[in-house]
């Protein structure tokens, strides 16, 4: 991880595709059978007396007509139907991103005392040691996901010292495009926040194209107090082959909004 300083189709027909057991019903007849007609098929019920039919009797549970492991079978097909019956592809990707990403990406609270700040970070990913970083948590699967955190120490009281939060991201900018592997660097927002105790917070979003690991988003957040510069690293990788989903852009903007100081003792 490197810092930079400061200085699915479906038709839309009205039924899903659930797997349909209908119900039989047997109509009186005022001539008998001439002989027992064998089943035609498993659902087949047993015969009943003309004599005992009525309206209410006439139809006959599905439970009574399905051989056994059937039921099983019918509640997983119920289920694919639902998902299937989706007209949106959409939302049928939405569906099962959300569900992944709730699985893959919980957050835990991580608090520095030493240093004096906390954040949330997912708690798959794996802390790590490496120069230049205070702390720093990889994604296992993929490395040049990580969460970091650089602490150094400053003359400044206050980011305001420094300046705007526009004049500070365009610092963050020259020192990625200083960098040798950055081919372009752009900014995306810029905003501010009160942290703790009204402690000034400023926050970026920018993308980064290199020849290390490709498109990147970046999620940066800084704060001075106690005369010492806090800044975090969010980096996520970007493709146009597998771009960052809305989910799991949701959960690290959670841990970008997390990042604060905490009180001294």
């Amino acid at each position: 991880m490197a810092f930079c300083g400061i200085s699915l189709p479906s038709s839309h027909q009205h039924h899903p595709h659930f797997l349909i057991v209908q119900n039989f019903s047997v109509v009186p007849s005022s001539l008998p059978p001439k002989s027992p007609r064998p089943p035609l098929s498993p659902f087949s019920a047993t015969t009943t007396s003309s004599s005992s039919l009525s309206s209410s009797s006439c139809s006959v549970k599905c439970s009574e007509r399905l051989p056994v492991g059937l039921d099983r079978r019918i509640f997983n097909l119920s289920i694919v139907g639902f998902l299937l019956s989706i007209d949106e592809p959409f939302t049928r990707f939405l569906f099962f991103s959300k569900a992944l990403a709730s699985q893959v990406l919980e957050l835990d609270r991580y608090t520095d005392s030493k240093e004096g700040f906390t954040l949330l970070v997912p708690s798959s990913w794996i802390k790590v040691d490496k120069a230049g970083a205070t702390v720093l948590f990889e994604d296992a699967d993929k490395k040049a996901n990580n969460v970091g955190v650089v602490v150094s120490p400053t003359r400044i009281s206050s980011l305001g010292e420094f300046g705007t939060p526009q004049f500070v991201a365009d610092k963050l900018i020259q020192a990625e495009k200083r960098k040798e592997s950055t081919k372009e660097a752009e900014v995306i927002s810029i905003s501010e926040r009160k942290g703790h105790a009204g402690l000034q917070v400023y926050e970026f979003e920018y993308k980064v194209d290199s020849t290390r690991g490709g498109l990147k988003r970046v999620f940066s957040a800084a704060f001075v107090t106690s005369k010492k510069l806090y800044l975090l690293n969010i980096t996520h990788s970007d493709g146009l082959e597998n771009p960052l989903d809305v989910e799991r852009r949701r959960i690290l903007e959670q841990v970008l909004h997390s990042f604060d100081a905490i009180p001294s003792t």
